[in-house]
């Protein structure tokens, strides 16, 4: 649906004006340039650090450790996995 504009699909309502200038400029680059930017991009949203996010990722890592030492979570085989994602597969699809 085309609101009169002339942002191409992708952009989103809430892209500003400046945003979706920088949008095009960023896809005119090479594969390898956008591939740079959107790693850059990327990184810099990782700059601040959740702290109540990160406590709790270190205590659900803390309880799987303590369920896995005292035999209350069951662990699968490789090979039983590989079995049951392969079992879902079209034939002739099944990875090595």
């Amino acid at each position: 649906m085309n609101n009169g504009d002339d942002r191409q699909p992708g952009y989103t309502e809430a892209m500003t004006d400046r945003a979706a200038e920088l949008m095009r400029k960023a896809l005119s680059l090479s594969e390898e340039e956008r591939a740079d930017l959107a790693c850059s991009l990327i990184d810099s949203l990782d700059a601040a650090v959740d702290e109540g996010a990160e406590s709790a990722w270190e205590q659900e890592i803390a309880r799987r450790i303590a369920d896995l030492d005292s035999g209350r979570a069951k662990t699968v085989s490789w090979e039983e996995v590989r079995g049951r994602i392969s079992s879902k597969l079209p034939h002739g699809k099944q990875g090595s």
